[in-house]
């Protein structure tokens, strides 16, 4: 797997670098075709924390995690046990769908910073037709609250997001 390290305040000294490489490629396991992936990983500092971002695009979904620690190494070690986790759950998820073929990428067309009525950062998606199913899988390995997409069926463009007592919710545009 191809690494992109880089630090946002922060710069990213040599052992840094290789413990990172050393977590990461213990996913290599898990990854068909690992040679051809790019995963990219942000350190960041606010306040007294470390933040670690990885996000690896995979050919069918994106991999995404997030921690932040006092301790660097700490939030590289949970930000990869993160990322084993989504990888396991959801890869016995998608071999029991193995009858559809889903395409979770999207390309991300825009993000800026917009100061603007309290608008802290604006992004724009290009939104790809799939069903609530795959939503919900492509939802739940960005770990986000919601997912925005095209439902194929319908045409129609849906939200769909999580409720508080664990459940799912849709709201579909006429």
């Amino acid at each position: 797997m191809e690494l992109v390290i880089r630090g946002d305040k922060i710069k990213i000294t040599d052992a840094m670098k290789s413990y990172i490489e050393e977590k990461i490629g213990k996913l290599d396991k898990y990854l068909e075709d690992s040679a051809n992936i790019r995963a990219t990983v942000v350190v960041k500092i606010k306040n007294h924390n470390q933040i670690v971002e990885v996000t690896i695009p995979l050919k069918s979904f994106i991999l995404r995690s997030e921690e932040s620690q006092e301790d660097f190494y700490a939030a590289v070690d949970k930000a990869v046990d993160k990322l084993e986790r989504q990888i396991r759950k959801n890869k016995t998820r998608l071999m029991s769908k193995n009858t559809k073929t889903y395409d979770f990428s999207f390309s991300e067309i825009e993000d800026y910073e917009d100061n603007e009525d309290n608008i802290i950062k604006r992004k724009k998606i290009e939104i790809k037709p799939m069903d609530e199913e795959e939503a919900i899988i492509q939802m739940e390995l960005l770990n986000h609250q919601f997912y925005m997409y095209k439902d194929s069926n319908t045409g129609s463009y849906s939200v769909i997001y999580k409720r508080k007592d664990g459940g799912y919710g849709i709201i579909e545009s006429e």
